[in-house]
């Protein structure tokens, strides 16, 4: 699978950048390696861990992981969705790549950091797909260390724009703040509403992709517009939570539609209220609620505008999303 690709599937707007890879690698040949690169790690979980090594570190060509901090929670199931703060750093480098107590400019974060949610098993965005593997089987509230050469944990994707070569060693320390398993073909259940004036009528057939009407002579709003069309009953998004959803979307000007989660396997997940995704999303789902159906007209100043690659820059966005869990 194709990263560039896979980050312009619009749920997942606003790709983090990526320093280490240039796409998402498939398949593991992770578990049972060992290393003696003693690399040293400081620090309690939920704290930026500090990581530290001998000139002499070497990393061996096959993953080692080792489990630094015992957690007390779910056990990480393939499949299931995760939400992990992270370090990667080359054993030789004395500051970290890429980190998630860091901001994308390198400074300090405001509010909920921005890390990284992901589903195992599939591909991932902010950590190669061999050090994200690394999480199923171990605890919620774990810290785990994962060590290898830049071959063996990110192989042919690796991006030579950071510096790195594929026999240098690199160490990831990953905090497992939460996991979660949903059925990716899940979606809303309940009595939807009937549009609000001037929204765009919705037909959500079961398992597919929604059937989004723009009113006919009416124009695009200048500001965001949403209705809640199905109520759910789970918990509250809030700021920094990753929400799982379904999600369809069409442009206003044409009514066609440009993605949709049921055309790539089922819901997906990222971060929430963190600038992850287009501002439109963070401003309508955040204070939403795990079942709920909401449907969000989205004008181009909170959507793509000033992204020409995405194609959409210029356009209002419509989206359908079902909020189908959290973590």
């Amino acid at each position: 699978m194709n990263l560039t690709k896979n980050t312009r599937r619009l749920a997942a707007a606003l790709a983090v950048p990526v320093l280490l890879f240039t796409a998402a690698a498939c398949g593991s040949d992770s578990g049972g390696g060992s290393s003696d690169s003693k690399v040293k790690v400081e620090g309690k979980f939920g704290d930026k861990p500090d990581i530290s090594a001998p000139k002499d570190a070497k990393a061996g060509d096959k993953v080692a992981t080792k489990t630094l901090i015992e957690g007390k929670g779910d056990t990480v199931e393939k499949g299931a969705f995760v939400r992990l703060d992270y370090v990667g750093q080359a054993m030789k480098a004395d500051k970290p790549l890429v980190s998630s107590w860091m901001s994308p400019t390198g400074g300090a974060e405001k509010g909920p950091r921005r890390q990284a949610v992901a589903q195992t098993g599939q591909p991932g965005r902010e950590l190669p797909t061999k050090v994200l593997d690394e999480v199923v089987g171990k605890k919620a509230g774990s810290r785990i260390e994962v060590e290898g050469t830049a071959k063996a944990l990110v192989g042919e994707e690796l991006n030579p724009q950071a510096g790195v070569t594929p026999e240098d060693g690199l160490v990831w320390v990953i905090d497992i703040v939460g996991t979660q398993k949903v059925d990716p073909k899940s979606e809303a259940k309940g009595e939807q509403a009937k549009p609000d004036s001037g929204m765009p009528e919705v037909k959500a057939p079961s398992q597919k992709a929604a059937e989004i009407t723009i009113p006919k002579d009416e124009k695009a709003p200048t500001d965001l517009k949403q209705q809640l069309l199905i109520k759910g009953s789970g918990p509250e998004i809030k700021a920094g939570d990753g929400l799982i959803a379904q999600y369809t979307g069409v442009k206003w000007e044409d009514g066609k539609k440009f993605d949709s989660s049921w055309d790539h396997g089922g819901a997906i997940a990222f971060q929430i209220g963190t600038g992850s995704v287009v501002q439109g999303w963070d401003k309508g789902l955040v204070g939403k609620h795990v079942g709920d159906r909401v449907e969000l007209v989205i004008p181009p100043k909170l959507g793509y505008e000033g992204q020409a690659q995405s194609g959409l820059d210029k356009n209002t966005l419509v989206f359908v999303v079902d909020i189908v869990g959290k973590v």
